[in-house]
């Protein structure tokens, strides 16, 4: 059952619940006062409907009881008389069977022994009983039924039918009566299971869309953070310079201006795919394509045009052949790592060293040695950090970072190559 038949078809259940017994309402647990306050619910229009037939139905076999005992002569008057009464008091208590109907149909059971004007509404009993509660319970009463029925037609036997066709006769109808109220209650078990199904698939749908659109905001954050901190970072270091130094040689006002420049296009590039990304909904592989370890070459020599010292050692035959995700999760450490460096050790020459090749895996490390000098604190929540280890872990690899022997940093990931 989808949730759009279910979220169709629940308002037209709500418009008719007139129809339904106010059991099945409550079970249903629709938004009712009887349901918000705890109460047991009011009668609907079909319950009145039910036990007014039932009622109907239990007086119409106590009339017919009344009559054979009238019309049988060895029967005395005051026994009629005490009968009626019995009856009477039976057919009334019809409309407890809702509420007490164990109690109901456990009473009923010898009372209808003794008062013939009260079969039929023990033959009611009996069914809100196979209604309203587990099969033991109509097992038990049932049971003691069948038991008595032989008692009973020997007591007293019908003067049309033989006795083994009143037995007979009158077993059929306590099976079918028993299995016509178990084929009610098992409806409306059915009824109940299928609600409380959709409700789960309801549940389940929203959860998965959150989990999806939680997924979808950390990727995007993630890829954010990788593409802009590395842009931001050169914006930065060369604005600090420019504001530090302004009686430094024209070539390198210049130098720093340039490298602000690209990296200011640079960013808005990268910004403007990723809120692409966003308004199309589509996959991190719309817009131009996205990095891998092809690359590398490129961004070392953006760092070092910005000033910074990197010596690359690039042993892997073939970086093409690299797969994509693994060639771009290296090129993500890397940018990360050398971002780290020029904030935190600036000045430090910066080696990198990525190795591996099919069947071995791909090694990936970025060491710098400690910065000279006091370096001004850097604003940094160590979310690259984070984001790079989460990335390896999805790529099925391993990230450690931390001081080195010497006092310096070093990012160590290794990634899988099949």
């Amino acid at each position: 059952m989808s949730t759009e038949k279910t979220a169709e078809s629940a308002p037209v259940f709500a418009e008719r619940r007139w129809f339904y017994p106010s059991a099945l309402l409550h079970e249903l647990d629709l938004d009712t006062d009887a349901t918000r306050s705890g109460r047991r619910p009011r009668r609907t229009a079909r319950d009145w409907v039910v036990d007014f037939c039932c009622f109907l139905l239990a007086v119409l076999v106590g009339l017919l009881g009344i009559q054979s005992l009238m019309d049988n002569p060895a029967v005395p008057h005051s026994v009629v008389a005490a009968d009626q009464m019995i009856g009477a008091l039976s057919c009334a208590a019809i409309w407890l069977r809702r509420r007490w109907p164990l109690g109901l149909a456990a009473v009923m059971t010898p009372v209808s022994f003794v008062s013939e004007t009260s079969g039929g509404v023990a033959v009611i009993a009996l069914f809100s009983l196979a209604v309203h509660r587990p099969f033991r319970y109509v097992a038990w009463v049932g049971g003691v039924h069948a038991l008595l029925v032989p008692l009973y037609f020997w007591w007293r036997p019908d003067p049309e039918l033989p006795y083994l066709a009143s037995l007979v006769l009158f077993t059929v109808l306590l099976v079918a009566v028993v299995g016509w109220g178990m084929f009610v209650r098992s409806k409306r078990q059915l009824m109940l299971s299928l609600r409380d199904r959709a409700r789960r698939a309801e549940t389940e749908a929203r959860l998965r869309a959150e989990h999806a659109q939680r997924g979808a905001r950390e990727a995007i954050a993630r890829e954010m953070h990788d593409v802009l901190a590395h842009r931001l970072t050169l914006l930065s270091v060369h604005a600090g310079a420019l504001e530090f130094r302004p009686d430094a040689p024209r070539e390198e006002i210049v130098r720093a201006a340039g490298v602000i420049r690209e990296s200011a296009h640079e960013a808005l590039q990268d910004l403007r795919e990723i809120i692409g990304v966003l308004r199309t909904g589509e996959s991190e592989d719309a817009g131009r394509p996205q990095p891998t370890l092809a690359a590398l070459d490129t961004l070392v020599a953006e760092s070092r045009q910005a000033g910074m010292k990197v010596i690359l050692d690039q042993r892997v035959p073939g970086s093409a052949a690299v797969p994509a995700s693994v060639g771009r999760t290296a090129y993500r450490i890397v940018q990360e790592a050398l971002t780290n460096a020029r904030k935190h050790a600036p000045g430090t020459e910066v080696a990198v060293s990525v190795a591996g090749g099919p069947g071995e895996g791909l090694t990936v490390s970025v060491r710098n040695p400690p910065p000279q000098g006091d370096v001004p604190p850097v604003p940094g929540a160590g979310q690259g950090l984070i984001g790079l280890t989460e990335r390896a872990t999805l790529a099925g690899g391993t990230l450690e970072h931390g001081r080195a022997p010497d006092g310096g940093f070093e990012v160590r990931a290794r990634l899988p190559w099949g």
